[in-house]
């Protein structure tokens, strides 16, 4: 399903039964990540701390070499960095479990896409009440076409945000056995749930726009 947003009429329609295209233009879905079969989030914050651990383990040898220290205590530095590696593996697994724990295993994200980009809403599934009332709200206003309603049920659903410019994107790598696309630009990482029956179909849109992606 390779349509694009230019064939289509701008009156609320189902491309599927979980994307649908409002009549401000924007395609809207939601969905929900089982955090524990899925391990996009905590590869993320492996990543993150990695870069970070790594930096500090360079940092540390450099100094060692600059003030000429043998390789006996650059090896038990870096046996010590190993140490807190481990430390610090054990300890995001059990973060990544107890956050897990209080979303219901659901990480619950709602996209917008359109021509200029496409954002990343992370509802506030922790709060039940809130999440109700702010899903009850949005779906009435995707069905009605009213902008107003959305804006109101979003900002009561929504708890953090991230926002790709197609403009400034410069990858854009499908990871299909996780259902996820990773849109980046220079200075900012957005991910894109989609099911797999819609995969191909947002695949497809985001990386027609993104005309400085690399290839």
């Amino acid at each position: 399903m390779k349509k694009s947003v230019t064939n289509l009429s701008q009156e609320d329609q189902a491309l599927t039964d979980r994307i649908h295209l409002c009549k401000d233009g924007k395609y809207r879905w939601i969905y929900e990540l089982n955090m524990y079969k899925n391990p996009s989030i905590i590869f993320v914050v492996f990543k993150v701390f990695g870069y970070i651990l790594l930096t500090g383990w360079a940092i540390m040898t450099i100094s060692d070499l600059c003030r000429g220290e043998g390789w006996d205590t650059i090896w038990f530095d870096t046996k010590m960095m190993l140490l807190i590696v481990a430390l610090f593996v054990v300890l995001i697994i059990l973060a990544y479990l107890l956050v897990a724990a209080s979303y219901g295993g659901k990480y619950i994200v709602l996209f917008e896409m359109d021509e200029q980009g496409v954002l990343h809403r992370q509802l506030k599934s922790q709060i039940k009440k809130a999440q109700a009332m702010g899903w009850f709200t949005v779906l009435a206003g995707l069905k009605a076409g009213n902008l107003t309603t959305i804006g109101a049920g979003l900002n009561s659903a929504t708890k953090t945000s991230s926002y790709s410019s197609f403009e400034n994107v410069r990858n854009v790598k499908a990871c299909r056995s996780r259902n996820l696309i990773k849109v980046n630009e220079l200075l900012e990482k957005n991910q894109v749930y989609v099911t797999d029956e819609d995969f191909d179909f947002v695949y497809n849109f985001i990386c027609s726009r993104c005309t400085k992606m690399k290839s």
